[in-house]
């Protein structure tokens, strides 16, 4: 059976998280798609609050942790990426960007991403589309048209007659579903040097 690894990063900062719980719920559905076309998913979940430290530790002295490189390279070598956060002051939240800026701007080249954000009141939704959606069209991924935004309101009992957060979600599963079946990213040895020219045989960069 093929496999796809799946990266799913979620920057909630509470525990239990809604961000969390949005995360799951697309990676369960983009996992039931390719499991209809025979494709078997390996789920890697990155909760960025537990490598908040690491993270802010990178940015000021440019080198990763051995943690901190290990979940690099989990996300940058997956098939495909879910990357949700909460909205902060109307866009992402400082901690999902400070996540995607310390990664090498190249490293997300032809990812398939499905984006989503939470937030209390949906007032925010549109931050998917001025904010976030930019940010990886920077980085060159493929982002799937369909965004998943979830406020309050759509986890209480009044979702489960109205069934909208469950339709986005299905929908946009389906999307990542097939931009992954076309991915073979995990299955790619990278050349840091074919990535950056300036990357040196001795693993560093060269001055310039």
């Amino acid at each position: 059976m093929t496999t796809r690894t799946l990266a799913v990063v979620s920057a909630g900062l509470s525990q239990p998280s809604s961000t969390r719980m949005l995360a799951d719920k697309l990676a369960a559905a983009t996992a039931a798609r390719l499991a209809e076309d025979g494709i078997e998913v390996k789920i890697v979940t990155v909760e960025l609050r537990d490598v908040a430290t690491d993270v802010m530790n990178n940015m000021l002295t440019g080198f990763p942790s051995p943690r901190l490189d290990a979940v690099i390279e989990s996300v940058t070598g997956a098939d495909g990426l879910i990357a949700v956060t909460p909205i902060f002051t109307t866009s992402y939240s400082g901690l999902f960007k400070t996540f995607f800026d310390v990664l090498d701007n190249t490293s997300l080249t032809d990812m398939p991403v499905l984006i989503g954000a939470t937030a209390g009141t949906a007032r925010h939704s549109l931050a998917l589309d001025y904010a976030i959606r930019p940010m990886f069209t920077y980085l060159h991924s493929v982002v799937a048209p369909t965004s998943v935004f979830a406020a309050s309101e759509d986890w209480g009992s009044g979702a489960d007659t109205v069934k909208t957060l469950p339709n986005r979600i299905d929908r946009a599963a389906g999307e990542l579903a097939a931009l992954m079946l076309l991915s073979d990213r995990s299955s790619l040895v990278r050349d840091p040097f074919a990535l950056d020219p300036s990357f040196n045989s001795t693993g560093g960069f060269q001055a310039s």
